[in-house]
């Protein structure tokens, strides 16, 4: 099973989860889902964070803030922005793959693939976290039917290893009937909202481990 701590401590879903991590802008939703791959980094799962805003650079940076000991961890990351800046070196390493830009959905996929392989067959992790941030984003240049066919795609890979997964996305940026296309593909949303400055989870659609 996998804990939903620090964020929601009582919970637990399944191997092969899926959960939508959805609100406003501004409301904390990346620190939250970070948080929950966090806990699980500090606790020896694998995690992998799929970036399609941020560069590896920034993000590990700031990763490395909540897991001092990060390069002891089984942790990697799928960059979607530094070749599509043109900005600093965008070769592979064991750490940080790149794909070319969030429109590169295949590239995205094999890097995503190539890490579960990497941690859960080759190097026997049993437990592995996964971070999209943000769905958003890949709507910004793909139509929804094309978002719809990668995640659908994505999420199957998730479930497949028995990790757990987690997507951002800002929930007043698409028309309802993009929102309920995307949700038939999780298992669970969890909801944010603003409380006074202070990220608020107000609803939990999140199936428990017993479910």
């Amino acid at each position: 099973m996998y804990d939903l701590a620090p964020v929601l401590p009582d919970v637990e879903v399944n191997p092969g989860t899926n959960l939508l991590v959805s609100g406003p802008p501004m409301t904390g939703k990346r620190r939250i889902a970070t948080d929950i791959l966090a806990e699980g980094t500090k606790q020896g799962d694998g995690a992998i964070v799929v970036t399609t805003k941020d560069s590896a650079d920034k993000l590990v940076t700031e990763y490395e803030r909540l897991v001092p000991d990060l390069d002891d961890k089984p942790f990697g990351v799928v960059d979607c922005v530094t070749k599509q800046r043109g900005v600093g070196n965008a070769e592979n390493t064991p750490r940080v793959k790149y794909a070319s830009s969030p429109v590169d959905m295949t590239g995205l996929g094999i890097q995503l693939s190539e890490f579960l392989q990497e941690f859960y067959e080759t190097r026997g992790i049993q437990r592995n976290r996964v971070l999209l941030h943000s769905v958003s984003t890949l709507l910004m240049y793909s139509n929804v039917q094309t978002v719809f066919r990668f995640l659908h795609v994505f999420t199957g890979r998730v479930q497949s290893a028995e990790a757990l997964g987690l997507y951002v996305l800002d929930s007043t940026a698409h028309e309802e009937q993009t929102l309920n296309t995307l949700k038939q593909l999780f298992d669970g949303v969890i909801e944010v909202e603003d409380d006074g400055g202070e990220p608020s989870v107000t609803t939990v659609g999140v199936p428990s481990a017993s479910n």
